[in-house]
């Protein structure tokens, strides 16, 4: 059988991948838009969306605005007949957090995805602007979270608050690429895999789907690489699954081609582990530029952006966004780049539909062979980093 559709809602889509938000300048309009043309839901990273803007660092609030409203502009533009959506992701953490999300939800983008903190007003927005606008506003809103316990406070939060329940929750695991929402120690605990926490995550919905009289669909993210990684997920309960690092080595990926080269040349060995100035764990390839940050070689003169809450200049041995916004345009040398932990399985660009129909032929495939075992014999398969 082919795919399973994701219903959000009142919005059916045909493929049940999401794209990971990849910032800063990894997924912008070219990819968001040719995943949306191949039925699933293509993200515009929020952070710091505006970095090609000449005054990004005099005005970064109406800078990153502006930017970001052009690239759903040119998303919509791109997918005008698609079958998917367009979406954002824009994280908590950000300075412009508010900002960003009232221009997702004046341009009318399908779905604002949050994380990288708890998102318990993104509500508030919609509410404000259908009050504005004094219209209906058919944004979905879509936390991102590694637990259960995460899940159900934000549900409570927005429920409580709003009368409001989340349109989707994508549970992000320990293999994930990016900020991570776990401790340091936790990303190597059998605690926390997703064949554990996503259960969980879904019993945890369960009361606020009786309460808002609708499916709150779950969509699981991190290490999921296969068609056979996606069925398997399927069978833990999820409605579809978030793909970051395969997206990245496609053609219409946004970033450069040197650095969707570092992705094909990374090995397992390469990932390692970073303390974040967004204060969390992130998951990213060996660099240089990261081993001397580590051994406190560099330090920025000042702070360029003002982009994250959470980070002190006069501490943080980095800039994170300036170093993403190099390696974004293949200045390795002088930045980095995060990947999922299957990075080292990475080996050729493809188009996006390649993509896609590589991953449909691994699902069928699995599905198949489910079909023939034996029923005690089709148990789920953890996700690991490597084959």
């Amino acid at each position: 059988m082919p795919f399973p559709t994701l219903t959000i809602g009142d919005k059916t889509i045909p493929l049940p991948i999401i794209q990971g938000g990849m910032g800063i300048g990894v997924s912008l309009h070219s990819l968001a838009a040719a995943v949306a043309n191949e039925g699933g839901i293509g993200v515009i990273a929020g952070a710091l969306a505006g970095f090609r803007e000449k005054d990004i660092a005099k005005n970064p609030i109406e800078a990153d605005s502006r930017g970001l409203a052009a690239e759903i502009r040119q998303a919509r533009e791109k997918s005008q007949d698609a079958s998917g959506l367009i979406g954002v992701n824009i994280m908590v953490a950000l300075c412009n957090f508010a900002s960003l999300v009232r221009t997702a939800v004046t341009e009318k983008v399908d779905v604002i995805f949050s994380g990288a903190g708890l998102p318990l007003d993104l509500p508030s927005y919609l509410r404000e602007a259908a009050e504005k606008a004094q219209e209906e506003i058919h944004t979905k809103i879509a936390p991102i979270v590694s637990s259960a316990r995460a899940a159900s406070l934000i549900a409570k939060k927005w429920w409580s608050g709003y009368n409001k329940a989340p349109d989707l929750v994508v549970v992000e695991g320990p293999l994930a690429g990016g900020h991570l929402g776990f401790k340091r120690a936790e990303l190597d605990s059998a605690d926390h895999r997703l064949e554990l926490i996503v259960p969980q995550v879904i019993e945890a919905l369960k009361s606020f789907e009786d309460k808002c009289g609708r499916a709150i669909p779950v969509v699981v993210g991190g290490g999921v690489y296969t068609g056979a990684d996606i069925y398997n997920m399927m069978q833990l309960g999820a409605a579809g699954v978030q793909m970051g690092t395969r997206f990245v080595a496609t053609w219409e990926c946004d970033a450069s081609l040197t650095f969707k080269k570092a992705f094909m040349e990374a090995t397992e060995k390469d990932q390692m582990i970073i303390q974040s100035p967004v204060g969390m764990p992130g998951r990213a390839i060996r660099s240089q530029f990261l081993e001397d940050m580590e051994n406190g070689m560099k330090k920025p003169p000042h702070c360029i952006y003002h982009c994250i809450k959470t980070c002190d200049p006069a501490t943080t041995p980095y800039c994170i966004s300036l170093a993403l916004v190099n390696a974004q345009k293949g200045h390795m040398d002088r930045g980095f780049a995060f990947a999922g932990a299957n990075v080292g399985r990475v080996s050729d660009i493809v188009s996006v539909k390649k993509l896609v129909e590589s991953l449909r032929e691994e699902y069928e495939a699995a599905e198949a062979a489910a079909a023939l075992s034996p029923p005690q014999a089709a148990e789920v398969a953890p996700l690991t980093a490597t084959e």
